[in-house]
């Protein structure tokens, strides 16, 4: 396993003014790693970007990379696959675009998300599924054809559960399609992380490392994000929390993952320790930099 980190661990110091994202390649750089992903694309953090100008910045950030022999692992968008008819259609245009900002950055992976809320008339996720799996499938057939796998994240509290994950991948049907495992999302629906991840190991395309302080509902903690069971996870630096993510990247080599693992830090501290503090525990994880 090789050691990555996502643009997005810097975030606050892009939002403070402190960095732009094209920046976030140097600085990964200087800190030590030799792989990075991009989450959604946007060159003027002002104002949203039109496709164009995201293949145009994805074209510099390439070229940022091999100058600094970096390599760009992922390309990370966010998505809502539970549309029909012109919604669906204009959707998955939409996302076309995205997998060719991700061929113009040399990335071999984009992850997408599938759907941000229950559906009230669906009612239930396996009442959505046709839908997402369908939309998904002529995703990635469009990647397929650049040369990009595509995959999904246990992120965003529907599409989040390794079994509903993995119901996913085997709905879809199609090779070309996986699962980006995240650690430490699983918490965010009040799952073991070890057992969520042994589950969905065999699917893995991609891997995210993140932490978490686990706070239960009876702590009456006041920060941090809301667990669908109304506890709540405070964001940390890998090794300070409750997520047991050495144990999840053995359960990921045992079952053959050879991919990148790449370093999210969604802390209130400052972004560039948590990044450092991350790294080095995962180096101790035995991840390979």
């Amino acid at each position: 396993m090789h050691l990555c980190v996502s643009s997005y661990s810097f975030a606050a110091a892009v939002r403070a003014g402190q960095m732009t994202q094209f920046d976030t390649v140097a600085a990964a750089h200087d800190l030590g790693f030799s792989a990075v992903e991009f989450t959604d694309l946007c060159p003027d953090p002002d104002k949203p970007a039109t496709q164009r100008e995201q293949v145009e910045f994805a074209a510099r950030l390439r070229e940022e990379a091999e100058r600094l022999d970096m390599r760009i692992a992922a390309y990370a968008v966010g998505a809502d696959l539970f549309k029909t008819g012109d919604e669906a259609e204009a959707e998955i245009e939409r996302l076309s675009g995205q997998i060719d900002v991700c061929w113009t950055l040399g990335a071999p992976l984009l992850r997408h998300d599938v759907c941000h809320r229950l559906d009230a008339k669906a009612r239930t996720f396996d009442g959505m599924l046709p839908t997402l799996a369908e939309n998904a499938r002529r995703v990635t057939a469009y990647a397929a054809g650049l040369g990009i796998r595509t995959c999904t994240e246990n992120h965003g509290f529907v599409a989040q559960d390794s079994d509903r994950v993995e119901r996913l991948i085997k709905a879809v049907d199609h090779p070309n399609f996986g699962a980006l495992v995240d650690v430490g999302n699983f918490a965010c629906v009040d799952e073991d992380s070890a057992a969520a991840v042994s589950r969905l190991a065999p699917l893995a395309f991609h891997v995210h490392a993140k932490d978490f302080v686990f706070y239960p509902f009876s702590a009456r903690h006041a920060g941090g994000i809301e667990t669908r069971a109304c506890n709540r996870i405070e964001p940390c630096a890998i090794g300070d929390g409750n997520i047991p993510v050495e144990q999840c990247l053995a359960i990921l080599r045992r079952a053959g993952y050879d991919g990148c693992v790449s370093l999210e830090y969604e802390g209130r501290g400052d972004c560039f320790d948590g990044i450092r503090r991350g790294r080095e525990a995962l180096l101790r994880y035995g991840v390979e930099a």
